[in-house]
């Protein structure tokens, strides 16, 4: 039996953050995950890798498109997918190396294998041998993640039928790889293999992309998608999928009712979500339940259970692994008897496309159903230099601040390198900034962040760049 301070259950950013701040306050630390490497879902099969073929894709298409040539550069590249799949590999066992190294510098235990409560205080780890290590602690922290969610009907064999893992490792480009869902998952991954050479027809329930974001914003990115040859069936629902040997077919109608039609595909991905992960946890083992969405309840991080607490994509708020990295770090300073908070309201997300979306703080449609009055400035990247002469115009700055006090109350980005630059507007928020403190604040010349200051200048309808 070891006995520590604390134990984390899941080594993703929400448990690995955690023990590395745990060690840096000087408590005695476990983590505990099953998978042969450190990093969770985020690293090993979701945020990088495909960040990793997201680039690797770009660059194929500027050289194989016209891009490089309008550029005056001439190739004749030919696409080596194994190669692409081998230095992915090899950037995501480079960052998993790199928790290793952190744990060890910070004193963090990484115990290998299952865990599961046993009890208030005890936690016992199934090693990959079978065997059963048990570790006692004051504090307990649950950061086990999440998973696909499943859509009934179609049943996911990772062969033809694949969720977000398989479609990081196809052994070949697509003829046509049909996507269901039009969420970040399914638009990044389905841009992807667009730009190797599949047809992709992206399928959605609702009658929009991107659910939850700016609408603008939104549209905005679904006709640069398109132009791109990406095709979409919105207000449409998925009722079946057959896979065979070399193919799947699917059957699909409206989501409001009507006549159902065949569509074949050679694969299809299922990203309509994630949902929480709590299998074999043995949280009936101390009382605690989940919700109806599968999430365990959460008082500041806190369950319902003394000395047991709970963070990342296995309680609410977006799953996000920023998110979880936050709650990591609030969740140990509050157990050390620290005084930390999560802004929930300035949890940015972004949609690494080309064009990205990046936003922040309150949508349009939330402002309205709120009764809010507020003001828009906008700036599209057409009349940003740096875009204009990097061939990269689409999209636009979109601000939106009280009609009263002029704060920022949110930031919608469609354009290139957005979520390098949306961070500005969290740190603005931050600290309650109004338009007009960003209008008034110098940006570098010729950059895409001048975008930015522009739209905030347009509140008052400013602008002097378009």
């Amino acid at each position: 039996m070891k006995t520590y301070d604390v134990v984390i259950i899941g080594g993703g950013p929400g448990g690995y953050n955690a023990a590395i701040r745990a060690g840096q306050l000087g408590m005695s630390v476990a983590c505990v995950e099953g998978r042969s490497t450190l990093g969770g879902t985020c690293l090993n099969v979701g945020c990088m890798p495909s960040k990793a073929l997201l680039h690797a894709s770009e660059l194929y298409e500027s050289a194989v498109g016209s891009e490089f040539a309008n550029l005056g550069i001439e190739v004749k590249p030919t696409l080596n997918l194994a190669q692409m799949m081998k230095q992915k590999d090899e950037s995501v066992t480079g960052l998993t190396k790199g928790i290793e190294f952190l744990f060890r510098k910070n004193k963090v235990d990484w115990i290998k294998g299952w865990g599961q409560i046993a009890g208030t205080g005890r936690v016992n780890v199934t090693a990959e041998d079978g065997s059963v290590t048990e570790l006692q602690a004051k504090d307990i922290v649950i950061a086990t993640g999440s998973e696909p969610t499943p859509l009934p009907g179609v049943t996911i064999d990772n062969q033809r039928i694949i969720d977000s893992t398989g479609a990081l490792s196809l052994p070949a480009v697509p003829k046509h790889l049909v996507v269901i869902g039009a969420g970040v998952i399914g638009l990044e991954l389905g841009s992807v293999w667009r730009r190797l050479g599949s047809q992709v027809t992206v399928i959605e329930y609702l009658d929009r992309i991107c659910p939850g974001t700016d609408e603008e914003t939104a549209k905005t990115l679904q006709r640069s998608l398109a132009k791109q040859g990406i095709s979409f069936k919105l207000g449409s629902k998925v009722t079946q999928a057959t896979a065979s040997a070399d193919g799947v077919s699917l059957s699909l109608e409206p989501a409001a009712g009507g006549a159902s039609e065949n569509l074949q595909a050679d694969y299809v991905l299922v990203a309509i979500g994630r949902r929480p992960y709590t299998k074999g946890l043995g949280l009936e083992n101390v009382g605690l339940e989940t919700d109806k969405r599968g999430m365990l309840a959460n008082e500041h991080h806190r369950s319902a259970v003394p000395g047991i607490w709970v963070i990342g994509d296995v309680t609410s708020g977006p799953m996000l692994a920023h998110k979880a990295e936050d709650e990591a770090v609030a969740c140990i300073e509050r157990i050390a008897g620290k005084a930390h908070e999560v802004n929930y309201n300035l949890i940015p997300g972004v949609i690494y496309t080309r064009p990205e979306l990046a936003s922040v703080g309150k949508t349009e449609e939330q402002l309205k159903a709120e009764g809010r009055a507020y003001k828009v400035g906008k700036f599209p990247f057409t009349a940003n230099s740096r875009a204009k002469i990097n061939h990269e115009t689409e999209g636009f700055a979109k601000v939106l601040a009280d009609a009263n006090t002029d704060e920022v109350l949110g930031v919608h980005l469609v354009g290139p390198s957005v979520s390098e630059m949306i961070g500005e507007f969290c740190v603005a928020m931050e600290f309650s900034a109004s338009a007009e403190d960003i209008a008034l604040t110098c940006h570098p010349h010729p950059t895409r962040s001048e975008a930015l200051r522009q739209a905030a200048m347009n509140v008052e309808g400013m602008a002097m760049q378009n």
